[in-house]
């Protein structure tokens, strides 16, 4: 266990120092959108890029990866969406509870967590849950989102707006890419090369530190009264982050073993990877796109913040299970 604790204690701490940054004003709030912006469009796009290029193609795009990640994903999300209809919620805050229950902080947190728990041969398994996650669960979300919304304009101009999103996002087309430059057998020039390096060497730390600043951004800017009214203002929040760090990973295992012993090609490294990547806690980008389209975003913070929190033990544990 202290061995585990001395790989995923840096990853955390890091995140309650970019928490504590900008929660005392050393990191001024207004320059969290720009270290975003660094950390997505340059060092993680980086990052990426490198091991899709040192990934087989074979596995970036696994069918039966793709295929157990999407499954567990939809039921978590529905899991999430029927039981905030069984409490009234509108279709908006519903598909967005669901979707906070399903997605992982792959991209910020998970790539560069799981490569050091598990080795490069993690690269396969989580990136390809990242073209899932991005392609799909969020185009999922956002259609159900308008549902009951009273316009009338139809559910294929929202779904045009989230694929032209995710074609704006980075991280699945630096995999793609960096798939297809392996695939070739191409080598970058060599400043080039080093450039691309140095910016990858920086997407852990920046990843990390940025996410403890967004959580801090968004406790600071979430209405105080709703704060002050203690548990009941707080809702559905614990529910939806048990769904995110237990119901996924259980089901992700429980799904992928079912595959193993109908005699599917899914490998036990592969389903760890899975496995672990479903117990990461909860994405913060969903509060970005929760904020785009109106729905509860201090909901959907809270569920952020305590996932983060609580993670850091739940995931540990489960590092210490499977591998």
């Amino acid at each position: 266990m202290l061995a585990i604790l001395a790989v995923t204690f840096p990853f955390f701490a890091l995140i309650g120092i970019g928490f504590l940054a900008a929660r005392t004003k050393i990191l001024p709030i207004e320059a969290v959108p720009g270290l975003n912006v660094f950390t997505l469009y340059f060092a993680l796009t980086a990052m990426l890029f490198q091991l899709g290029a040192r990934t087989p193609i074979r596995e970036l795009l696994d069918p039966v990866v793709l295929g157990v990640w999407f499954l567990a994903g939809i039921l978590v999300m529905g899991i999430g969406v029927f039981t905030a209809r069984r409490i009234r919620k509108s279709w908006l805050d519903s598909s967005f509870g669901g979707l906070i229950a399903t997605l992982p902080n792959s991209g910020f947190m998970g790539v560069p967590l799981l490569i050091v728990l598990v080795g490069p041969e993690a690269a396969g398994p989580i990136s390809a849950s990242l073209i899932i996650d991005i392609v799909f669960m969020q185009s999922i979300a956002v259609a159900l989102s308008q549902r009951g919304s009273g316009e009338h304009h139809g559910i294929w101009p929202e779904i045009k707006g989230s694929l032209i999103r995710m074609a704006k996002n980075p991280l699945p087309w630096a995999i793609v890419l960096g798939g297809l430059w392996g695939w070739a057998g191409l080598q970058l020039p060599g400043p080039v090369d080093s450039l691309v390096t140095m910016l990858a060497a920086a997407a852990t730390p920046a990843a990390l530190f940025t996410i403890g600043a967004v959580l801090a951004r968004e406790q600071g800017t979430a209405p105080p009264g709703r704060i002050r009214t203690g548990v009941r203002a707080w809702g559905d929040v614990y529910w939806l982050a048990a769904l995110k760090l237990f119901a996924h990973p259980l089901l992700m295992w429980a799904i992928g073993r079912a595959a193993i012993a109908a005699g599917l090609p899914l490998g036990e490294t592969a389903l760890n990877v899975l496995v672990l990547t479903a117990a990461l806690p909860a994405a913060a980008n969903v509060s970005v796109l929760a904020e785009r389209f109106g729905a509860d975003n201090g909901r959907i913070a809270r569920v952020i913040l305590v996932s983060t929190i609580l993670s850091f033990a739940t995931f540990t544990v489960a590092v210490a299970l499977l591998l």
